[in-house]
């Protein structure tokens, strides 16, 4: 997947009509028989619409004629009936109508949550978050006005228009024709408008989702922007972000306000028609005012449901983009996925194998080459090395993030390609530097890594790593809500709260990426205790830039340029003289200068 960044256009591949149309409506397919008592309601308001016209000649050939007050008042009576009839029907549609569109487009941003889950790090890698998010939330929401229009209007205006030009044609065929004489004509060019409107439509949601990424991203990084005191520089570039979209919008909307013009011309010219024609039949007494009063009224219920369902139309060619936009993150495999005849995987012991594992992100350079190395269950491995060298790359594939390129990852002997994802991941304990905490209380962030623990199971993990002496020093103790990550903490009290998330969960494979790297030498002092009792009889990774932290690891391996240059113990690798030596006493060196 190529890389977008919030400057650049989504390039999404335009979907058949057809196979569009079919997918969107398919989400409808559980709600069938809401659907179908909807269209019910909607025939009950289409007959009392149709009667209308007819019960009007009547009173107007029959009653109004002959001075016939009473028979006036009868059918008086049966229009106000029929139209009481049909504004309940019409409520009632309404609101299950309602209902059938707010679940479907639950179901829609469900399915498209869950999926999005199931994405491999290259996908979030390759996409600003913000883009992510207007694909969930906008894209999602602008489908609410297809699913209605689609059973409240098009399917019973069809209906409408089948039934009133049958009626039409019945009445008198010249008439009919005359009346419909520019429909042609409005569909050759409503059909010459789409093919434009739909493409305009398509970069104004790329434009939106640009806004949203940038949005998105310096909000997040708002700390950074005020610190370097660039809120004018941003705010401007907002604006850029604003217009463009403005712009892209004001396009696809001028083209799509030709749509009702167009029709309110050909039902005007049409009417025009029938009046000039209708004239001498009036004079010549074969066509009387009471016909003609009917018709007329019959035509603006042939043209009204051309309006509706090219408004319909309108409406669909608006949303095919952001259709198309939900079915591609939806037609996305995931990288990493639970084969087929997968097993699941037993309660890990914690044997760690590589065999001849090559990796690369990109296709282009490798990251990891022909990697071998075994590790016994309940050893504590350090990962050492320059930046860039590869250490994270081999937590990853360990965790299954990511799929060796070729050679063998083994857990406990099995490869971790063949077992269930879930049943390894839930085996395992990953500690990142930076620290993710959720907005909720200290004590669900804590839960979060055992999520039907018990409070005082929280309350014994925090004390095992020494959390609990400055969380209980809070205004709410574990009660106290943490802002979206974590912002009212410092950085080492984040950690610290991990640590006890981690231990709490109690996994048999530990992952500590670079951990204890923001926690000051006073709190490290408190927390080693905790981190022996984390790192008791479970096998862990360790990877740590500061080589003091990792002395007493049972072994320690050396990765640069993707190979494991040396392995050994601290005291074999500074006997070794080699690029961990060099490496310890470079930060030894630096240290003692610092001081």
């Amino acid at each position: 997947m190529p890389r977008n960044s919030t400057q650049q256009d989504e390039q999404i591949k335009e979907a058949s009509k057809g196979k569009l149309i079919i997918r969107i409506f398919s989400y409808l397919k559980p709600f069938k028989l809401k659907v179908a008592l909807v269209i019910l309601l909607m025939v009950v308001v289409m007959v009392c619409s149709l009667v209308n016209p007819y019960i009007l000649k009547l009173a107007i050939d029959k009653y109004i004629g002959t001075s016939n007050i009473r028979g006036l008042a009868q059918i008086a009576g049966f229009m106000v009936v029929f139209n009481i009839i049909s504004l309940i029907a019409s409520r009632i549609r309404i609101n299950i109508m309602a209902s059938v569109t707010n679940s479907a487009l639950l179901n829609i941003r469900q399915e498209l949550y869950t999926h999005i889950q199931k994405l491999s790090f290259t996908f979030f890698d390759n996409r600003p978050v913000g883009k992510i998010l207007a694909r969930v939330i906008g894209d999602v929401s602008s489908l609410q006005d297809l699913f209605d229009n689609s059973v409240t209007n098009f399917i019973p205006e069809i209906l409408t228009l089948i039934f009133v030009t049958i009626i039409m044609f019945s009445m008198n065929v010249k008439l009919a024709l005359i009346s419909i004489s520019f429909l042609p004509v409005l569909i050759i060019a409503l059909s010459s408008i789409e093919i434009f409107s739909r493409k305009r439509w398509q970069i104004y949601r790329s434009k939106r989702s640009n806004l949203n990424a940038f949005t998105h991203e310096d909000f997040s990084g708002i700390r950074v922007v005020q610190s370097f005191a660039t809120e004018d520089k941003t705010s401007k570039t907002f604006v850029t972000y604003v217009g463009d979209m403005m712009n892209a919008f004001m396009k696809a909307v001028r083209l799509n306000d030709l749509f009702w013009p167009m029709v309110e011309l050909s039902w005007g010219l049409g009417s025009l028609l029938v009046y000039w024609y209708s004239v001498p039949l009036i004079k010549a007494k074969t066509l009387t005012i009471g016909e003609l009063v009917a018709f007329t009224a019959y035509i603006s219920m042939f043209w009204r449901p051309i309006m509706n369902i090219s408004n319909f139309y309108n409406t669909l060619i608006t949303n095919f983009s952001s259709a198309e936009r939900i079915f591609e993150i939806l037609d996305i495999k995931p990288d990493i996925i639970t084969i087929d005849k997968a097993i699941k995987m037993p309660k890990i012991k914690g044997d760690v194998e590589f065999k001849n594992v090559v990796f690369s992100y990109d296709n282009d350079v490798s990251v990891l080459n022909n990697v071998s190395f075994k590790i016994k269950a309940g050893e504590t491995v350090a990962l050492v090395g320059p930046t860039g060298a590869g250490k994270t790359t081999i937590i990853n594939l360990i965790s299954r993030f990511y799929d060796a390129g070729s050679g063998e990852v083994l857990v406990d002997g099995k490869n971790v390609s063949h077992v269930d994802i879930e049943s390894l991941r839930s085996q395992m304990g990953i500690m990142l530097q930076d620290t993710f905490l959720f907005s909720t209380t200290i004590m669900e962030n804590i839960r979060y890594g055992k999520l039907d623990a018990t409070d005082e199971e929280v309350i014994a993990s925090a004390i095992a790593v020494n959390a609990d002496s400055f969380i209980m020093k809070l205004d709410n103790g574990y009660a106290t809500e943490v802002n979206e990550r974590g912002s009212r903490l410092s950085v080492g009290q984040r950690q610290l709260i991990s640590f006890a998330r981690a231990l709490l969960a109690n996994p048999r494979i530990l992952i500590l990426d670079e951990a204890t790297s923001n926690i000051d030498t006073t709190t490290e002092k408190l927390v080693q205790k905790g981190i022996k009792k984390l790192l008791f009889n479970r096998t862990s990774f360790v990877i740590a830039h500061r080589l003091s932290t990792i002395r007493d690891c049972d072994k320690i391996m050396v990765i640069d340029d993707g190979r494991i240059v040396e392995g050994g113990t601290h005291e074999e690798l500074i006997d070794l003289k080699g690029l961990y030596y060099d490496l310890y006493m470079s930060q030894y060196k630096f240290l003692n200068e610092g001081a």
